[in-house]
């Protein structure tokens, strides 16, 4: 799960014929997801260096519409090549993953620290301005959105999303699918579980179970849950 830094120039707005562009995903990245989140990825993707090989949506009433400059199509379950989910819904996102057949790639925006001794997962992507600090572990298909931080030490599962203004203080481990809305805070040691919510703006000072969904500060569980 080692980051490696991603090279590629700077793509063009086109609206190819479908061979070109299976042609394009040898060199480019695929983005699955054509909706606020993958504009936002795209942007990471150019401001890093890469060529975006193709946007693509199951959703038909974006097929032909415009993301970033790229015009959207179909979901191609035979594309391959270098890709990413550009979905900010966690479970949405997790079902692309594990149904379509890419080489994951991992983005950082060049304005985001990333320490060298951190390890970031297949298909995650660290946004403008965030910092992840000495040791963390980021899983597969994990956001950690714009100014987000990760501090020493912290284990973040798969298909996680730190919203933008997060900030996980020393040692914290958040669950595979958790949500943790923007500005929410956690403090040191602490375990947010499994497909758990943590409101926006919440400061969690205690333990999270898995399936929690959980408000204010300090942070209270109440009914509800995500799916597992």
């Amino acid at each position: 799960m080692s980051y490696h830094p991603l090279r590629s120039h700077i793509p063009r707005a086109t609206s190819e014929p479908r061979r070109d562009v299976r042609a394009r995903t040898k060199d480019g990245v695929v983005v699955i997801g054509a909706g606020g989140h993958a504009k936002v990825l795209i942007s990471a993707l150019i401001a890093s260096g890469r060529s975006v090989a193709a946007v693509v949506d199951d959703d038909d009433t974006k097929w032909g519409t415009d993301a970033q400059g790229i015009r959207v199509g179909r979901i191609e379950r035979a594309l391959g090549g270098h890709g990413i989910v550009g979905i900010g819904d966690n479970v949405r996102r997790r079902e692309k993953a594990r149904s379509l057949s890419f080489e994951w790639q991992t983005v950082v925006h060049p304005s985001a620290h990333v320490d060298p001794s951190a390890k970031l997962g297949r298909g995650t992507v660290v946004f403008a301005g965030a910092v992840v600090q000495p040791d963390a572990v980021i899983g597969d298909h994990v956001i950690v959105n714009t100014g987000a931080t990760v501090d020493h030490d912290c284990v973040v599962g798969d298909y996680a999303h730190l919203a933008p203004g997060v900030h996980l203080a020393g040692s914290v481990r958040v669950g595979e699918g958790a949500f943790l809305g923007i500005g929410s805070v956690v403090s040191p040691g602490i375990r947010i579980g499994r497909w758990t919510t943590l409101g926006a703006g919440a400061v969690a000072i205690r333990d999270l179970a898995d399936g929690a969904v959980a408000v204010g500060v300090p942070a209270r569980a109440r009914e509800g849950g995500r799916p597992s």
